[in-house]
């Protein structure tokens, strides 16, 4: 068995979910270093949840996730809607917990105003420091969370929906902020619902429908036969399933092992007639 470069985070048989029902199951694959990777699918499809099973929010019901050289080195952005914003917490404060691994529990971050403050004019955010982050926009908001990602510097940046219900002078600056990052060698996984976005932006792609559909170049991935069938494959889903044998849908498992790969008209065909090995750009 090859050895995955070290930075790698490799998906071995998993299936997540919660109370022993899979909400994602049997994925097989690897996120190479610096890959920009858009996850996307059906609502309910399980992206949020492979991002939180990545970031360690969640056990795996079977399988694992192997993360080679990635302790510490994670930043996850979890959904807007899923931050209490009622707590009256600064902006500075706010970006401020960027530094948790850093500084710990008992460190002050006074001495890093200096870097808070570079994060927050990074965004469009200078000035906003001693604001309230109930009084931001949706907007602003989502920036003050990119400053609090540019703080904690991590190799690895995991999105749940970052540019959802937010403008598009933010969407746009955010995007380049994205890119920005990934000419830098960091490797980003974000789950989108905006399909326009993930094409021009997103060179990779992995469709979910609570199984891998397709993974591979995106525009190998977003075709209307992959994305009919991811539909259906969501509608047809039992909430109430069990955890599965291992098996793949109605076509066979997918695997993206640094690879390009369509899903299998044929399970059972061999490997040069199933996959298309060809190198994403």
């Amino acid at each position: 068995m090859s050895r995955e470069p070290t930075g790698a985070i490799v998906l071995r048989g998993l299936t997540l979910g919660y109370d022993r029902h899979p909400a994602v199951h049997h994925l097989d694959g690897t996120i190479p270093p610096g890959a920009l990777l858009a996850l996307v699918g059906p609502n309910g499809a399980g992206k949020s949840t492979l991002l939180k099973g990545i970031v360690g929010e969640i056990p795996c019901l079977e399988g694992r996730i192997e993360r080679s050289g990635l302790a510490d080195a994670i930043a996850y952005l979890p959904q807007a809607a899923e931050i209490d914003r009622s707590f009256p917490l600064s902006v500075l404060d706010l970006v401020a917990m960027g530094l948790w691994r850093r500084l710990g529990p008992w460190r002050s971050a006074r001495p890093h105003r200096p870097l808070l403050r570079e994060a927050l004019a990074a965004v469009g955010l200078g000035g906003f420091e001693g604001r309230l982050i109930g009084t931001l926009s949706g907007g602003q908001f989502q920036r003050a969370l990119f400053a609090r990602l540019i703080v904690q510097d991590a190799r690895v940046l995991l999105l749940d929906e970052p540019f959802t219900g937010i403008d598009g002078r933010t969407t746009a600056d955010l995007i380049a902020l994205v890119r920005t990052w990934h000419g830098q060698g960091r490797t980003i996984v974000a789950a989108l619902h905006d399909l326009a976005q993930v094409r021009s932006h997103f060179p990779q792609t992995l469709l979910l429908a609570r199984e891998a559909v397709a993974w591979g170049a995106t525009e190998r991935v977003l075709t209307p036969h992959n994305l009919t069938r991811a539909q259906n494959l969501s509608e047809a889903w039992d909430e109430d399933a069990a955890v599965c044998a291992r098996h793949g849908g109605a076509e066979g498992p997918v695997t993206a092992i640094g690879h390009d790969h369509a899903q299998h008209d044929h399970p059972h065909a061999p490997d040069d007639a199933a996959h298309d090995h060809g190198h994403a750009a």
